[in-house]
């Protein structure tokens, strides 16, 4: 852990040189917006632009930020000499105090500190979780594999109806055995536990995967290691909305907010297999349609208009057929056709026939 923490002494004795030397201490940091966000073509992810900004210490517009991303260094580096990791939640209350001879917090709500915790990424060029500090756990996973996270041996085919629950950081895990043909991801935790239950994973040969929602780091930088270490194919399955969409998209090209860790964390090879348009007319699923809101409508522009889902026809097709429906549908609408349905009609035929959408 030395190179982190030699990261993060850097970042202070540069501020400690420009007191020394009379000098305005600032910060040189990357700028965090959607005008500096640009599509790489070549490798299909979000990366951060070039433009760069300074953060004054003595400049009350920047004063605040600037003492607590240094509070946040300061929390991190401790935790590395310490060997201990803390939560996002820990370091706000870790950080969360009035300045004296004031009546001023250093953070007002954990938005600030984590906030903060992501310019320390960009200023180390490491991870948060490689900076000791974690996010909760919040997914589940399953399948013929055996890992070693720090010196437990797990096995994910022997973790009971729960399964193994996906941590925060995963870079310390190491890969004993993988026996998998491909990993099936989806949105949903009820989903999993249909699959889970019915052994789909030990049937057909593969990793199932779940968070609750939209991924979480942790999954999300699994899911990239099983496709880069083992040249495992991924699969996203996710509801026939925005939403669902946004979810494939996160994995495959990264999202705005983190677009500084792209590297780390997208998919460029993961396929979108269901639900989709076909799939609601071939199995008859109109009668379960949840009607589109204004702000599902919205949403749906939007993504629409992205700049790489804007030239592909598939997807444009896909979107137009939800626009036309004025209408969604959840993985779940599949139960109507048999609780075992999914896992014994519908994936296998279409895993097996290939479609999916890129």
């Amino acid at each position: 852990m030395t190179k982190q923490k030699d990261k993060i002494k850097e970042f202070g004795d540069e501020i400690v040189t420009s007191v020394e030397k009379g000098k305005q201490p600032k910060i040189h940091i990357p700028v965090r917006a959607l005008s500096n966000i640009v599509f790489n073509q070549k490798t299909k992810t979000l990366e951060l632009g070039n433009k760069m900004a300074d953060r004054y210490f003595f400049n009350v517009a920047h004063a605040k930020k600037f003492l607590q991303t240094v509070e946040v260094a300061a929390v991190s580096r401790e935790l590395i000499e310490t060997g201990k990791h803390a939560s996002l939640r820990d370091v706000f209350y870790m950080v969360k105090r009035t300045i004296p001879n004031t009546s001023t917090n250093i953070v007002d709500d954990q938005t600030e500190s984590d906030k903060s915790m992501e310019d320390l990424e960009l200023i180390t060029s490491f991870s948060r979780e490689q900076l000791h500090v974690n996010a909760n756990k919040n997914g589940s996973v399953a399948g013929s594999v055996v890992i070693e996270d720090k010196g437990d041996v797990i096995d994910w085919s022997k973790m009971g109806s729960g399964g193994w629950s996906i941590p925060s950081n995963v870079e310390e895990i190491t890969f004993k055995k993988v026996h998998a043909r491909y990993v099936l991801y989806m949105e949903k935790a009820a989903v999993w536990e249909r699959l889970h239950e019915d052994k789909y994973w030990n049937k057909h040969d593969c990793i199932i995967m779940s968070s609750q929602g939209q991924t979480t780091r942790g999954i999300r930088r699994l899911l990239q290691r099983l496709s880069q270490e083992h040249s495992l194919p991924i699969f996203v399955l996710a509801d026939f909305d925005p939403y669902g969409v946004y979810i494939y998209s996160v994995i495959k090209y990264g999202s705005i907010n983190l677009a500084h860790m792209s590297g780390r964390m997208t998919i460029p090879s993961v396929r979108f297999l269901g639900i989709t348009a076909d799939d609601i007319i071939k199995y008859d699923l109109k009668k379960h349609f949840i009607k589109m809101k204004d702000i599902d409508f919205d949403r749906l522009k939007q993504i629409s208009e992205y700049d790489w889902f804007k030239n592909n026809k598939p997807w444009q097709r896909q979107f137009k057929m939800m626009k036309d429906f004025g209408a969604k549908a959840e993985i779940q609408a599949l139960s109507s056709r048999g609780i075992s349905f999914i896992s014994e009609k519908y994936l296998p035929d279409k895993i097996k026939a290939n479609d999916v959408l890129d």
